[in-house]
């Protein structure tokens, strides 16, 4: 008996040790297999539409954005602005920057809702949020700060005179405001007398004269650009000017034309909020579908 006693702990123990390598060597999903492989849901026929129509709308915002930045890379390049040339106050600067962004922010829309990745996705609702942000800023800047900004309008438009024949794009950009709005100058046609080309102290053809697009009918034939029809304007009186030119200047022009306009503005700007509100609507929604497999 005295042998049984001692010999029970050591057979109970050998009992213990081979259940518990039997409970070892049971597989893993017989164990709970809903613990350790998580099954993702299927998604819905909604969460797929959302996720394809997604991908097919930033598709298309990044096709603009890169057709935005090759129209900026082949001005720049095109006028040798790359090599050399004053960057920061070419205009095509501005296409190759907001192509720049728009490609970049829609392609993380893209892959983000084409591989259902929560960074791409998170990194595109934040980049659309705070480019809304910043337009709203702009927009109440508008309306606070509009008599300063129409100062900043002036000088800006003031180096554009000086500098008409420099720029080839400014030189479009004035020639389309003056013959659009058919004015001359900032105040008044003598105000092209401070370009150095235009001045009537200047050696050349275009002395005393402005721009064609000062014309009141700047076509030949009704097709072709009469590029002398203004020459020596300067050097003629008020009352003689006036039947060869636009007398007014475009800085009142161009503030009548954005107090027409402003409703078609606004129209427009909400317009795009919508349209940014909208990608961030289904950016979110796929988020949400995509979030309870993280949680498992």
């Amino acid at each position: 008996q005295a042998a049984r006693l001692v010999e029970l702990p050591y057979s109970s123990s050998d009992d213990d040790d081979s259940s518990l390598a039997g409970d070892m060597d049971l597989p893993t999903a017989e164990q709970d297999p809903g613990v350790w492989y998580p099954v993702p849901p299927k998604p819905g026929t909604f969460s797929q539409c959302v996720r394809y129509l997604a991908f097919l709308w930033n598709l298309l915002f990044l096709l603009l954005g890169l057709l935005a930045l090759a129209v900026g890379m082949w001005g720049l390049l095109a006028k040798g602005s790359l090599w050399g040339a004053p960057l920061s106050s070419d205009p095509m600067l501005l296409f190759v920057l907001v192509g720049l962004g728009a490609s970049t922010v829609s392609l993380s829309g893209c892959l983000g809702a084409l591989r259902s990745s929560p960074c791409l996705l998170r990194f595109f609702v934040g980049s659309v949020v705070a480019f809304a942000g910043l337009e709203v800023l702009g927009g109440l800047l508008l309306l606070v700060a509009r008599h300063q900004l129409r100062d900043a309008l002036r000088d800006t438009l003031l180096l554009c005179l000086l500098r008409y024949q420099e720029e080839p794009d400014l030189q479009f950009l004035v020639d389309e405001m003056q013959r659009s709005l058919r004015c001359c100058g900032l105040s008044s046609y003598r105000d092209w007398e401070i370009n150095p080309y235009f001045n009537c102290s200047a050696v050349g053809v275009q002395a005393c004269s402005v721009p064609a697009s000062c014309c009141l009918d700047p076509w030949q034939n009704g097709s072709v650009t009469n590029t002398q029809c203004a020459f020596g304007v300067l050097s003629l009186g008020d009352m003689a000017a006036s039947t060869i030119v636009h007398l007014g200047g475009c800085v009142a022009e161009l503030g009548a034309w954005f107090r027409a306009q402003a409703g078609g503005i606004a129209a427009g700007a909400a317009v795009l909020v919508l349209v940014e509100a909208v990608g961030v609507l289904m950016a979110l929604k796929i988020l949400r579908d995509i979030a309870p497999v993280g949680v498992q």
